[in-house]
């Protein structure tokens, strides 16, 4: 239990970092579906940053996850395995920036922003690759336990981000009415979304410049042999990496070529910003990840690893179920982030936030083929999941549009889910309590569909029963697995005052 609290801290910290920061990035949503002229703008937002969220999947190839590996196998030579593993990242990141620069008309051709080749140097090119460079200097990071210094790096990118934005979109237009010698020189109102890309480029140069001392911090000893190692257990996570991205982006790259037009780019935008309604389960998911795959490389020789890998699967699913349960019952409330033009879309947010679920227990099951150096089913499974989601838009996107898009990437995520753990349970067998998963999974969608019939005339009695729902659960998970004397200071507290 001592270890799991040791990855509930670490898991809080990066948590705060990821969900402070994304909160505030987050805030970003409602400033685009408000000041820009049209959902098919920020439809040109979600496929764009799609894009980068893909491509610096690739550009990474699994490196991080073979830094920890190597890194602690062979603790003596970790600053040789962090040197070797920088240098590769940063080499293919550099090519890949010049390919992005040259034929950066060509791209945009492709993508159907033939006037605008600067979004694809600026974002697709620099911004991905400064981006998948700086992956392993943060992954060093996580490898000394230095969580704050992560987070304060993390949180400096979205302090930086949201004051560009809000420079660029909305300072500099309210300039060139009052002041207009102040902006005019440089800043041009016709270009709207672009401003987008530019403060993003921005903010991931001086991130980037910030992180150089640790960049620095080992001697640079490349080793080719080394390399060859890591890449043949890195690179079957590539694959790996690209369903685990596919459940956010895959969907919103291929809608422009399944919905064309105006109508399908305003389509993409309303689907994009709901399902933004849904990020605070990203959040936690990514938090958990990047506390827990450093912890269970740590965790691999200690005899009781399994029994603290199965309590670490039951306690992400209630926290995960209380989140969904905390975005549905109170989604009336939440929708008032996004322009009320969008609230068409607000149906997929339940479906959106299973599917980020989904990607969680698959991630966490990840951990027998990554432990046992079996990363090639990782990377089977990533193919099974990649002609789901992309059979599952093809029919179902002409048909629902991006209604077709969620449900595409639900069935993707269950079904890669059931089959890790068969497999899982084959090669590496762990006594996951199923029992109580199954309990609090049916739990909380009996709450859910319950609190589809309350509608009452009084909005603030619906919060109340809805409140009601909501406190059943907590109440419940309290009882059966998380006592109060087990909570940090409120335990303390408890136990005095029984």
């Amino acid at each position: 239990m001592a270890n799991i609290k040791s990855l509930a801290k670490e898991t809080a910290i990066y948590g705060v970092s990821s969900i402070l920061g994304k909160f505030l990035n987050w805030l970003l949503v409602p400033l685009y579906t408000y000041v820009l002229e049209s959902s098919a703008d920020y439809g040109v937002v979600t496929n764009l940053y799609s894009w980068t969220a893909l491509l610096l999947v690739v550009l990474t190839y699994g490196m991080e996850t073979g830094y920890f590996r190597f890194a602690n196998k062979n603790k003596e030579n970790a600053d040789q395995v962090y040197s070797t593993t920088l240098v590769s990242v940063g080499s293919t990141s550099l090519l890949f920036a010049l390919f992005c620069v040259f034929f950066s008309q060509q791209i945009a051709n492709f993508l159907g922003y033939p006037t605008h080749p600067e979004y694809v140097w600026m974002l697709l090119g620099i911004v991905v690759a400064l981006d998948a460079f700086s992956a392993i200097p943060f992954a060093y990071l996580r490898y000394i336990n230095r969580p704050i210094k992560f987070a304060a790096l993390k949180f400096l990118y979205i302090v930086l981000n949201i004051f560009f934005n809000l420079f660029f979109l909305i300072v500099c237009p309210w300039l060139l009415k009052e002041a207009p010698w102040t902006v005019s020189w440089f800043y041009n109102p016709h270009y709207g979304v672009g401003y987008v890309f530019v403060a993003n480029l921005l903010s991931t140069i001086i991130q980037t410049l910030v992180l150089l001392p640790y960049v620095f911090a080992v001697k640079f000893d490349f080793d080719m042999q080394l390399l060859k190692k890591i890449l043949r257990y890195s690179i079957p996570l590539l694959l790996l990496g690209i369903a685990g991205i596919m459940n956010q982006t895959l969907d919103k790259i291929l809608f422009p070529f399944l919905r064309t037009g105006v109508e399908g780019a305003a389509e993409l935008g309303i689907y994009g910003a709901t399902s933004k309604i849904a990020l605070v389960m990203l959040m936690f998911t990514q938090a958990f990840r990047l506390a827990y795959e450093p912890f269970i490389f740590a965790q691999q020789k200690d005899k009781n690893s399994l029994t603290t890998y199965a309590l670490a699967m039951k306690f992400f699913i209630i926290f995960s179920l209380l989140i969904f349960l905390g975005m549905v019952l109170y989604i009336d409330i939440f929708k008032y982030i996004i322009q009320q033009n969008y609230w068409e879309g607000l149906n997929v947010v339940p479906i959106v936030l299973f599917s980020f679920i989904f990607q969680g227990i698959f991630f966490n099951l990840s951990l027998w083929y990554k432990l046992t150096d079996k990363t090639i089913y990782g990377a089977w499974f990533s193919f099974l999941g990649t002609v789901i989601i992309v059979v599952g838009n093809i029919v179902l996107v002409p048909l629902f549009s991006y209604t077709g898009s969620a449900w595409a990437a639900f069935l993707c995520y269950f079904v890669i889910m059931m089959v890790s753990y068969y497999f899982g349970q084959k090669y590496m067998p762990i006594k996951y309590d199923l029992k109580s998963i199954a309990i609090y999974s049916v739990l909380a969608i009996c709450l859910y569909v319950i609190s589809l019939f309350i509608n009452t005339e009084y909005s603030w009695l619906d919060y109340l029963l809805k409140t009601v729902l909501l406190a059943i659960f907590v109440a419940f998970a309290i009882k059966r697995d998380m006592p109060l004397t087990s909570i940090p200071i409120l335990g303390n507290w408890y136990a005095k005052k029984k």
